[in-house]
């Protein structure tokens, strides 16, 4: 079971998605009713293109594959240019983010011996430096600069852990969970995808307080979810996204549905903190 996770990490991501590609639409709300319009493909890369990040108001970063391996890739929305981060012999880079009040960059590498940890990149070298020892993070979230909410490679499970730096303490909060990590805008939760029953969910979890809540049941067993500013959660489901408000909604229904001939099976998804841009991927 154990290499089956390993293989659930590695091989889904860099095989099962060989030619995956990081899209951008602008987004408008006028009076809560949402348009997603002018789509590009920024990575237009063949191989594995994922995990797209709101680096800046000027800047996309995402795992792009380079050379046989992967990288982390920066596209800038001013010039439509992309730039890689880092080079790393022996080992890919995946869910690249900026960590808080900070320039510099998380990854998880993944390198060709099977070693797979969390390091920090920095911006302008490239250089890395590990940031958990010990783990293995498979998909990471920033909660503040000094802790991390992480999804870990835990014997034969997917547990997720909250990652108190300072103190190098690591908690388990639940087994049996998704790859989907996000802040629900306005609050001091976060949410994650919860597998413990057949039918998955997504709950809310305050790593300050310790409670825990069902926001509501996925569409059928999708785990890509983000958040508009809002508060509106939104999920990939083939070449649609579904939308639902806690406050307002009792089910899923339509936010945007893609043409089948470009967006077959959208899996990434994230909304910049504006609400004026989505990223997704898609094969």
């Amino acid at each position: 079971m154990k290499k089956f996770l390993f293989f659930l990490f590695a091989t889904s991501i860099a095989v099962a998605q060989t030619n995956t590609e990081v899209y951008l639409f602008e987004l408008n709300n006028s009076k809560g009713n949402w348009t997603v319009g002018n789509g590009k493909n920024i990575s237009n890369n063949p191989g594995y293109d994922s995990q797209p990040y709101f680096y800046s108001k000027n800047a996309v970063i995402f795992s792009s594959t380079r050379n046989k391996q992967t990288d982390i890739a920066e596209y800038n929305l001013k010039t439509g240019s992309i730039k890689f981060i880092n080079s790393t012999p022996n080992g890919g880079e995946y869910s690249p983010q900026r960590i808080p009040k900070s320039k510099d960059i998380s990854a998880v590498r993944l390198d060709t011996d099977g070693l797979q940890r969390f390091y920090k990149y920095n911006y302008k070298t490239g250089k890395s430096t590990e940031i958990i020892a010990d783990l293995k993070v498979a998909y990471p979230m920033w909660y503040d600069k000094n802790t991390a909410i992480n999804v870990v490679i835990v014997g034969d499970d997917l547990d997720l852990i909250v990652s108190e730096l300072k103190l190098k303490r690591n908690t388990t909060i639940q087994k049996k969970v998704g790859r989907s990590l996000h802040k629900v805008p306005n609050t001091t939760f976060i949410s994650y995808i919860n597998k413990e029953k057949e039918q998955w969910e997504v709950t809310m979890f305050n790593p300050k307080s310790g409670e825990r809540r069902k926001i509501i049941e996925t569409v059928g067993q999708k785990e890509d979810v983000c958040w508009l500013p809002d508060g509106t959660l939104l999920i990939a489901v083939g070449n649609t996204i579904m939308k639902f408000n806690p406050v307002i909604d009792k089910n899923w229904s339509v936010f945007h549905t893609f043409p089948k001939t470009k967006f077959k099976n959208i899996s990434r998804i994230l909304v910049n903190s504006k609400g004026t841009q989505l990223a997704l991927v898609s094969d």
